[in-house]
C-alpha cells in the first residue's frame, strides 16, 4: 500500500499552492500507478485518508470505490461516524498517481480543485 500525498496546485485562495494544505491517502497502486479496484474490493480493512487544512485541523476518513462513481474520499464529522460523511470525488478518468501528476478533487459543494501529487511512498 502506498501513501499518496496531494498538495493544492493553486486556485482561489491559494494561487501559489500550499504545502500546509494536503490530502494523505493510502492506496494500493497497480503497475501503471493507478489505484487498484481489485485490491480495494479484496481488502477487508479500510484504506485511510486524511485531510490537513490549517485552521480546520485534521479530518480523518477513508477511500471508497464504486464502479459507477469511481474513486471517492469521505471524511467523518465525528470519529468513526461513517454514516454522516459526505463524499469527495477524487479521480475522474484514468490517472496515474506519480509525483508531478495532477488530480481533480470535487468538494461536496461542487467546487473542483486541482491537486498535485507531491509524494508516493
Amino acid at each position: 500500500m502506498a501513501l499518496v500525498i496531494l498538495s493544492p496546485s493553486g486556485g482561489p485562495g491559494l494561487p501559489e499552492g500550499s504545502p500546509e494544505h494536503r490530502y494523505e491517502i493510502n492506496l494500493t497502486l497497480d503497475g501503471g500507478g493507478l489505484p487498484s479496484a481489485e485490491a480495494w474490493q479484496a481488502d477487508p480493512a479500510p484504506w485511510l485518508a486524511r485531510r490537513i487544512w490549517p485552521g480546520d485541523g485534521l479530518s480523518e476518513g477513508d477511500v471508497q470505490y464504486d464502479p459507477d462513481l469511481g474513486w471517492t474520499l469521505r471524511f467523518f464529522r465525528q470519529p468513526g461516524a461513517a454514516d454522516d460523511a459526505p463524499l469527495h470525488a477524487m479521480i475522474q478518468g484514468h490517472l496515474r498517481l506519480r509525483p508531478g501528476e495532477h488530480v481533480t478533487i470535487v468538494e461536496p459543494d461542487g467546487r473542483s480543485n486541482s491537486w498535485r501529487v507531491v509524494g508516493v511512498s
